[in-house]
């Protein structure tokens, strides 16, 4: 079954598919299979592999592998400079009607949850930041934490979020001091409850073809420990070392294995047991994403890697069935 998030639903508007599933699964090897039959081009949906200069431990396609197909949002964006959720889904709303418009396929592939969601659901636009009044808050808590009240702080702010939007109170925990902040913030700058303001600008235009990867789990793991012990014998700490010195120690330097191999280079792990802590994060991180996209609707689960051939035929039948007419036989 094909979803469509238009606002009228009509099998006239273009195809486009999601390629979802946890790190190491084979998405790569997939998407330019499919893109290849179908006509394809590649949106990356990968928060780390905007950025320039991190390849390494981001496992991006090869050069080799982008020549293959087009891919966008990729390198779009320096270390140093933010790149939200919002601006993705700005960059690969554009893209996809680009795709779409020049007759291709677009396949969007990757692992970040978030940017996913902010593609197909959209983003609520709350009001801007209210700097003066999130640092007020924050200097309340800050002081009954320094008088060793922390449950006092965090259940300050949760009964006055309950008075001022009970219902963002109720699905905020009391612990959450950051999105409780946030909450109070935009309910005092909109004059309003957050719960009402919220306003969402889903995908239109297309029917999406949601197809995930879940291939079995030690399989899976084996894969990533492999896949994270290569990256540092390629140079993930060299790599992590020339970034640090052009960009200092940016955000994105946080990622997944760059915090491993900058911990290495600070002394405070040694490369074996940063190696040891990428390899746990990997597989953490597998677990995760696999219990966000089990929360996407209508996702055609393949228990396989991508990079198998029964993989391929599967999911070129499900394209085929939603109409999709191949270019070259798979």
């Amino acid at each position: 079954m094909v979803a469509s998030v238009s606002a009228v639903p009509s099998q006239l508007d273009p195809l486009a598919v999601l390629l979802l599933g946890p790190t190491g699964s084979g998405k790569t090897a997939l998407s330019l299979a499919l893109g290849e039959h179908f006509g394809g081009e590649i949106v990356s949906c990968d928060s780390v592999a905007v950025y320039r200069g991190m390849e390494l431990g981001t496992a991006k396609p090869t050069c080799e592998e982008r020549a293959r197909l087009p891919h966008h949002l990729i390198d779009v964006a320096n270390p140093d400079q933010p790149f939200t959720a919002g601006e993705y889904s700005r960059q690969a709303r554009a893209a996809l009607r680009d795709i779409s418009a020049r007759g291709m396929l677009p396949i969007v592939t990757g692992g970040t949850g978030l940017y996913l969601r902010a593609l197909t659901e959209g983003l609520f636009a709350g009001p801007a930041r209210q700097l003066e009044l999130r640092a007020r808050l924050q200097r309340s808590v800050d002081r009954s934490l320094a008088r060793s009240r922390p449950a006092h702080a965090e259940g300050w702010l949760h009964r006055l979020l309950g008075r001022l939007d009970p219902a963002s109170a109720a699905r905020i925990h009391a612990n959450d001091t950051p999105k409780l902040i946030r909450a109070i913030e935009v309910c005092l700058a909109a004059r309003k409850p957050m719960s009402q303001v919220l306003a969402r600008d889903p995908l239109t235009g297309f029917r999406l073809l949601r197809i995930g990867l879940n291939p079995p789990r030690q399989q899976l793991y084996d894969r990533l420990n492999r896949r994270a012990a290569a990256m540092f014998s390629s140079g993930l700490i060299e790599e992590t070392r020339g970034l640090l010195q052009r960009y200092g120690r940016v955000k994105a330097l946080d990622s997944l294995g760059y915090r491993q191999a900058l911990a290495a280079l600070e002394g405070s792990l040694s490369v074996k047991a940063a190696i040891e802590a990428a390899q746990q994060g990997h597989r953490n991180y597998a677990k995760r994403q696999l219990t966000w996209f089990r929360r996407e609707p209508e996702v055609h689960w393949i228990e396989s890697f991508g990079d198998e051939q029964e993989t391929l035929h599967t999911a070129a039948e499900l394209l085929l069935a939603a109409g999709q007419e191949p270019v070259r036989e798979p």
